[in-house]
């Protein structure tokens, strides 16, 4: 038996009969017959047609390849969760032994040495100095944040860290417009990285100033957008405000983690 294809090509039709379990054939009139096929494509290949297990047509090996995707499936999302499970402890170490270790055997003495050394007028003009330009040079300053809350405390080393964290996001600010043009082609060169940068520039006050903050917020670097906001057309205005809210949080744990701990020190 043929029949004639889609593109008027004869192509051969093989039937076959499947027998019920009665042993009647599909010829006998029953109800439940079930008639099986196969079709021949000619010498590109052959196109097979059998029945699935409700008694409809389906293609042969397709229970094979729904089972090989929910294997990956599965395997995709048991590397992801050993993915998370090893950065949560390695996280877990950092924070437990390393991060200590490092304070106590480095930083501390490094600030006892400073707050010891120098005069509170001083330490407050080098604490300003730092803040406000090693950001300027892509330098942390975080270490000059923690003499501040150990030195002036909270309220005035607040004071002290917002004055400085002002002028250390202005400067770079006013510097990124004479890169201006080298800038907005790195932003060409990497468009979808640089969208979300590009969306802090739009919209009117309030909403570039939400966007600043939560950029901030973000482990976006803070030292390179202060380079980069200049390029996204953002004003000064949301650009300042957003920074100093979307800083806060690091401000404050800041000087929590640094006078915590210099009490707990002179308590002993």
């Amino acid at each position: 038996m043929t029949y004639r294809s889609d593109d008027d090509n004869l192509v051969p039709e093989l039937r076959m009969r499947v027998d019920d379990d009665d042993g009647n054939g599909g010829d006998s009139g029953g109800v439940n017959n079930k008639i099986g096929y196969m079709r021949l494509r000619g010498e590109d290949g052959v196109e097979e047609e059998g029945l699935d297990d409700d008694g409809g047509v389906g293609k042969p090996g397709s229970g094979f390849f729904c089972w090989r995707w929910r294997w990956c499936v599965v395997w995709y999302w048991v590397k992801l969760a050993a993915l998370f499970a090893c950065l949560g402890g390695l996280g877990f170490v950092v924070l437990k032994w390393v991060g200590p270790y490092f304070m106590d055997k480095q930083i501390i003495p490094i600030i006892n040495w400073e707050t010891t050394t120098f005069s509170t007028p001083v330490l407050a003009l080098l604490v300003f100095f730092s803040v406000a330009f090693f950001p300027t040079l892509l330098l942390p300053s975080s270490p000059s944040m923690w003499v501040a809350g150990m030195t002036f405390g909270y309220g005035y080393g607040f004071l002290l860290i917002i004055v400085s964290i002002t002028a250390g996001i202005s400067l770079p600010f006013c510097i990124g417009s004479l890169f201006l043009h080298r800038i907005q082609g790195w932003f060409d060169k990497y468009p979808k990285q640089a969208s979300i940068l590009r969306a802090a520039g739009e919209g009117n006050w309030f909403h570039q100033f939400r966007s600043v903050a939560l950029i901030r917020i973000s482990p976006f670097p803070y030292i390179l957008y202060n380079y980069c906001a200049v390029a996204t057309h953002v004003k000064y205005g949301p650009y300042l405000m957003g920074s100093l809210v979307g800083m806060l949080p690091e401000i404050f744990v800041t000087l929590y983690t640094t006078v915590r701990e210099s009490s707990g020190k002179g308590s002993y």
